[in-house]
């Protein structure tokens, strides 16, 4: 049987503002419970790596970039509303 693609994230946070630690921590659980072995997160801080945010126009923290599968998805916020941010990676549909 063949694995499903991982998803694939890049989560740009301002070093340890608690909106970026909050995203983080949110990430981590999300991928944790919906994605168990099938997610990588890389992280980048803006303060250590500006030029990297810039090229790629981020410009608000904290951003998730979802990579991959599929086309690329940005959502910007600490990611706390869950259901949201599953609809928006096309895990689950909102409920009416």
């Amino acid at each position: 049987m063949k694995r499903p693609n991982p998803f694939k994230f890049r989560l740009y946070v301002a070093g340890d503002a608690p909106n970026s630690a909050q995203a983080l921590a949110n990430l981590r659980t999300l991928c944790r419970v919906h994605l168990p072995d099938r997610h990588q997160i890389e992280v980048v801080d803006v303060f250590r790596e500006p030029k990297r945010a810039l090229a790629d126009r981020v410009f608000l923290t904290p951003t998730l970039v979802k990579l991959a599968p599929g086309a690329t998805q940005i959502i910007v916020g600490t990611l706390s509303h869950t259901q949201t941010v599953l609809w928006a990676l096309g895990l689950e549909t909102l409920a009416p």
